[in-house]
């Protein structure tokens, strides 16, 4: 008899469940499109070299292993806030420096549950498989509203707009900041303009998961839909990472800001905030922080950085032309010319779960059985072979 005889098996999780897959794979030509992490062109995730001359200076420079303030490094909250909101009003801002931008979602979704008078958050449907867990996890209901049109594998603006404009007063809304995941349909700049007055005058507040800035049309162009809620005075909340653009997957390290009427309520807020880190995880991590803050406060730093970041969306989109271009001269019958439209790293293919098992088992392709693809995991050296996959079982 054990304590822990009432202990379950948990279901794996749907995406890190097929590395372990693709790992255990001993084909030699496997590909993995699944996991959601940059490649460069020989199928490796880099360590920037801003991030590798940063940690050199940190090196040379820390002085201490001390633990940070609760909330994390001053400096660092001002250094995000202004590349994620610019020129906002920064004494309206709470920041807390977290682990990844999922501790971000967190400590948000704790926040929300202890504080917020609804605890309803609305997700779009499809949204990033993780959310409806964290959210689940701290104590909030979960609504979904229409975003994505099936057929066309495209955003279905109409019924989005229509969808938000339903949403009761005072509750949440999850929005994807830029890079849709899972399907890279993006919102522009004129939208994200319409989507602000709706949130001002409907009264719901937005949550921003702003987890790919730079990776979808620029670093300043993909701030567009937090900025327009920042210029319409509008209380929100952001979930920022620094996971992809910096490349810093393993230091974990993101950001909540949080939104206030400025003054006394955003004392109250910090309270709060600092309550929800401290019976959690205390304080954050410094290292990945002290990257962060080392590269963008650093004007040459920054500039060599941000040259890094162009050069990963380049290849991302350079991927999806070449990739749509390689499908149809093999005579893949199917259009794929939506895939150029999208951005990010994710796009939905369109591929059934079927479809996606027989690209795992027959191919060693693997992707999400929502047919969900990294694109950035395709490079010169297997193209051939996941084209010639997927022609094999369309055609």
């Amino acid at each position: 008899m054990s304590q822990f005889d009432s202990v379950s098996l948990a279901p794996a999780d749907p995406i890190l469940s097929l590395t372990e897959a693709f790992k255990a794979d001993p084909n030699p030509e496997k590909v993995n499109l699944s996991v959601g992490v940059f490649v460069d062109e020989s199928g490796t995730t880099p360590i920037l070299a801003t991030v590798k001359e940063a940690e050199k200076r940190l090196v040379e420079t820390n002085k201490t292993k001390s633990y940070l303030p609760i909330t994390g490094s001053p400096n660092y909250a001002k250094l995000t806030q202004e590349i994620c909101f610019a020129k906002a009003d920064t004494s309206r801002i709470v920041t807390a420096q977290t682990p990844g931008g999922t501790g971000a979602l967190r400590v948000a979704a704790d926040f929300i549950a202890g504080n917020l008078e609804s605890k309803t958050i609305w997700v779009s449907n499809p949204t990033w498989a993780n959310h409806k867990g964290v959210f689940a996890s701290g104590g909030l209901e979960i609504k979904t509203y229409a975003y994505f049109d099936q057929p066309t594998l495209s955003l279905d603006y109409p019924a989005f707009i229509e969808a938000i404009k339903q949403i009761p007063a005072g509750d949440i809304v999850l929005l994807h900041a830029c890079c849709h995941n899972p399907t890279g349909a993006d919102l522009n700049a004129e939208q994200w303009t319409e989507v602000a007055a709706i949130a001002k005058e409907a009264g719901w507040t937005p949550l921003l998961d702003f987890a790919y800035q730079g990776f979808g049309a620029g670093i300043n162009e993909d701030a567009a839909g937090v900025r327009a809620m920042a210029a319409n005075g509008i209380q929100m909340l952001v979930a920022q990472s620094f996971s992809k653009n910096i490349g810093l997957y393993r230091e974990r390290i993101g950001a909540l800001h949080i939104v206030t009427n400025g003054g006394e309520e955003a004392q109250r807020v910090a309270s709060q905030v600092k309550i929800v880190v401290r019976t959690n995880y205390s304080n954050p991590p410094a290292h990945g922080g002290a990257i962060v803050e080392t590269i963008l406060g650093d004007a040459e730093l920054r500039q060599r950085w941000e040259k890094e970041v162009d050069a990963m969306r380049d290849r991302i989109n350079d991927v999806r032309v070449d990739f749509v271009d390689a499908m149809a001269a093999a005579g893949i019958s199917r259009d794929f010319n939506f895939l150029k439209e999208q951005n990010g790293m994710f796009s939905f293919t369109g591929l059934t779960r079927d479809q996606a098992i027989e690209l795992r088992e027959k191919h060693s392709i693997y992707i999400v059985d929502s047919g969900r693809i990294n694109v950035a995991g395709i490079t010169k050296k297997n193209i051939a072979n996941v084209v010639q996959a997927l022609k094999s079982i369309l055609n």
